[in-house]
C-alpha cells in the first residue's frame, strides 16, 4: 500500500493501514529535524485511532530533539492559537470530516501557521533520513513528554474575549458538534457568553465522528432547531476549523453566504480592512456578484485555508473564507475557526436583534451549482488526462460567459471534484454528470 504524502490539509490516510504508528513516528521525527523546534504541542479529535497515533507521533518529535506537550483532545484551532501564544510549534492528529476509521496528521510553525508547502516537502523528503540524523541539541538530546491539561480552558477564555465584552444572552442556539474536538469546549464557550446553548452530537465514542451528523450531514440540526424553537443552529466539523449554520426556519447557510454576512457587518462598522475579502475558486459567482454591489472587492485562491491565509497576509487584509466553511478572521486566528466563527455569527444576531433568516434574506443570490465527486485510485493522474481537458474546454464553449467549470483532484481523499455553475440547474447537472462520465473513463476505465 502506498504511503500518503503530503495533501492540500496534512498527511491523511485509513488510520494503522496508511497512517501507520510507523509513519507517525517518522513524521515527528521529520518534522523535529526540519523545523527545528525545540518544543511541539500536539493535540487531537477524538478518533479511536488518535491516542495511538499521537504517542506514535510524539515519539518521533522527542526522538528528534524535541519536547512534546500534550494538549488532549482540542480542536485544530486551539492547538495552533496554543502554538502562536506559546511560541511553539504544533502537531494536530485528525482527519477533519472524514469518518473515523480515517486519521491525519497536520503541523503548525511556531507562529501558529500551517507549513508552506516547500516546508512540507522537506518534511516529506527527510522522512526516510537515518534515525542518526538528530534534531534539535544532537544525538544526545531526547525530547521530553508532559501534558497540560489546562490548555482547552486557555482556548475557551480566547473565544469568549473575541466578543470584546459583549455577551449572548437571551439567545437560545444549538450546536452540533459532530461528536468531535469541540464536544466539550464550544457548548462551554456558549454558556459562558449567556447563550442557552444545547449541545448536539457531543458524545464521542471514538468511532462516531461526523457519522451522519456535523458540518456536511446538518440535516438532523435543521430538523432539531425547528423542533425546539432555536434562534439559530451551528454545525462544526470532526476537529472544528469549519461551520456551516442553520437559521431559525431550518434553512441552511454555508460559507459563501456566511462570509458575506461577515464581510458586510465588518464593512458596516469600517472594520473590513481594505474593504476586501478573499475567498477560493470554489466560491459560488452570487457571492462575487453581492459584494461588487456593496463595493467589495474580492481576491481568489486555490482551495485550501492556508491559500486563504496566505493571500490574507500578503494583502493585509483582515476576512476570508471557503465555501464549506473554513472562514478566517485573521485579526483573530492564525487558521479557520469553527468555534469562532459560531461565536461570531451568534454575536451578529444578538447585536443587530435581527432574525438569522433575515440578515440572510437575498444577500447572496445563488447561480446554480453542481458539484460531483468522482472517486479515482490516482487523483495526480488528473493534470495529465487530456480526454478530460477536451471535454472541460468543449463544454465551457457550451457555457460562454453564463458559467464556469472547475476540475481539481482533491488533496485529502482519493477524488476528482467536478464543479460547474450554469444559469440553470439543468444545465449545471447536465455538464457536471457528462464530465463525470469522462472523468471516470479516463481515470477509473482508461
Amino acid at each position: 500500500m502506498a504511503r500518503p504524502g503530503f495533501g492540500t490539509d496534512g498527511v491523511r490516510g485509513v488510520a494503522n493501514a496508511e497512517l501507520t504508528p510507523e509513519l507517525a513516528t517518522k513524521l515527528g521525527r521529520a518534522a523535529a529535524r526540519v523545523l527545528g523546534a525545540t518544543a511541539f504541542v500536539v493535540g487531537r479529535d477524538t478518533r479511536q485511532s488518535g491516542t495511538m497515533l499521537q504517542a506514535a507521533l510524539s515519539a518521533g518529535i522527542a526522538s528528534g530533539g524535541a519536547d512534546v506537550v500534550d494538549l488532549g483532545v482540542l480542536p485544530t484551532s486551539g492547538v495552533a492559537y496554543v502554538a502562536e501564544r506559546r511560541g511553539r510549534a504544533a502537531a494536530v492528529v485528525s482527519a477533519s470530516h472524514n469518518p473515523y476509521l480515517d486519521n491525519g496528521i497536520k503541523f503548525f510553525d511556531e507562529s501558529g501557521l500551517k507549513l508552506a508547502p516547500h516546508v512540507e516537502a522537506e518534511v516529506e523528503a527527510a522522512l526516510d533520513a537515518h534515525a542518526d540524523a538528530h534534531g534539535p541539541g544532537g544525538a544526545a538530546r531526547v525530547g521530553v513528554l508532559t501534558s497540560d491539561p489546562g490548555a482547552a480552558a486557555e482556548y475557551e477564555r480566547h473565544l469568549v474575549e473575541s466578543l470584546d465584552g459583549r455577551r449572548l444572552d437571551g439567545l437560545r442556539v444549538l450546536v452540533d458538534c459532530a461528536n468531535g474536538a469541540a464536544s466539550v469546549v464550544a457548548p462551554k464557550a456558549f454558556a459562558e457568553l449567556g447563550a442557552a446553548v444545547e449541545p448536539l452530537f457531543a458524545e464521542p465514542d471514538g468511532t462516531n465522528i461526523n457519522d451522519a451528523c456535523g458540518s456536511t450531514h446538518p440535516q438532523r440540526l435543521a430538523e432539531e432547531v425547528v423542533a425546539r424553537g432555536a434562534d439559530l443552529g451551528l454545525a462544526l466539523d470532526g476537529d472544528a476549523d469549519r461551520l456551516v449554520a442553520v437559521d431559525h426556519a431550518g434553512a441552511l447557510l454555508d460559507g459563501d453566504v456566511l462570509l458575506a454576512i461577515f464581510a458586510i457587518d465588518l464593512a458596516a462598522r469600517g472594520e473590513l480592512v481594505g474593504d476586501a475579502v478573499v475567498v477560493t475558486v470554489m466560491t459560488n459567482l452570487g457571492f462575487r456578484l453581492a459584494m461588487a454591489r456593496r463595493g467589495i472587492s474580492v481576491h481568489e485562491t486555490p482551495v485550501g485555508d492556508r491559500q486563504v491565509l496566505a493571500a490574507l497576509d500578503e494583502a493585509g487584509l483582515a476576512l476570508g473564507g471557503e465555501q464549506s466553511g473554513h472562514i478566517v478572521f485573521r485579526r483573530r486566528a492564525t487558521t479557520g475557526d469553527g468555534v469562532l466563527t459560531g461565536l461570531l455569527l451568534a454575536d451578529v444576531v444578538a447585536r443587530t436583534g435581527r432574525p438569522l433568516a433575515e440578515i440572510a434574506s437575498g444577500l447572496v443570490e445563488r447561480v446554480p451549482q453542481v458539484l460531483v465527486n468522482v472517486a479515482v485510485p490516482d487523483p495526480g493522474r488528473l493534470a495529465g488526462a487530456d480526454g478530460v481537458w477536451k471535454a472541460v474546454a468543449e463544454i465551457e464553449g457550451d457555457l460562454g460567459d453564463g458559467g464556469r467549470v472547475l476540475l481539481r483532484a482533491s488533496g485529502t481523499e482519493p477524488l476528482v471534484r467536478v464543479m460547474v455553475e450554469a444559469p440553470t440547474h439543468a444545465l449545471a447537472a447536465d455538464a457536471a454528470n457528462r464530465l463525470s462520465r469522462v472523468v471516470e473513463d479516463c481515470l477509473v476505465s482508461g
